[in-house]
């Protein structure tokens, strides 16, 4: 995959558009406009896996190549937040135990989790709905039924 550029499709389940940015082999930034802008193409193979995704298609999206532009503090949570299964969930506590470099015993760890999830440029493909008491990329009503697809 060597695209670059913005994808949109409508998603009947969340009564909005996917939009997603891709420069080169990665996958950059995932929205939910009301509206695609003009530009947007509506071809793209990771799209069209989220469309399946919000019909009920099982897919964790591990193994779609993302380009995280963000501090690395950010990265290590968001990189850790991949790792949480389809299906399953964390609390903030548990995910600031499973991120390299936080302290479980320092609440600005937990703070730094909170901010790099509400700052989540990827909502969906890295999975902030599965953290139960955090903040997400995505707009609430989006989070709410992304966790409600996955039985959360």
């Amino acid at each position: 995959m060597d695209d670059a550029g913005i994808y949109a499709a409508d998603a009947p389940y969340l009564e909005r558009y996917v939009q997603i940015g891709v420069a080169g082999e990665n996958v950059i930034s995932v929205s939910f406009p009301n509206a695609p802008p003009e530009d947007a193409e509506a071809d793209h193979p990771v799209l069209d896996r989220i469309l399946a995704y919000l019909e009920g298609v099982k897919d964790d999206f591990a193994d779609v190549t993302i380009g995280l532009t963000v501090p690395t503090d950010h990265r290590s949570v968001l990189e850790a937040v991949r790792d949480i299964p389809y299906g399953e969930q964390l609390t903030v506590d548990q995910l600031v135990a499973k991120t390299p470099g936080l302290d479980p015993n320092d609440e600005t760890s937990a703070d730094a989790v909170r901010n790099a999830l509400a700052d989540n440029p990827l909502p969906l493909v890295v999975p902030d709905h599965r953290v139960r008491d955090g903040p997400s990329g995505a707009p609430p009503d989006v989070e709410q039924k992304l966790r409600s697809l996955e039985g959360l």
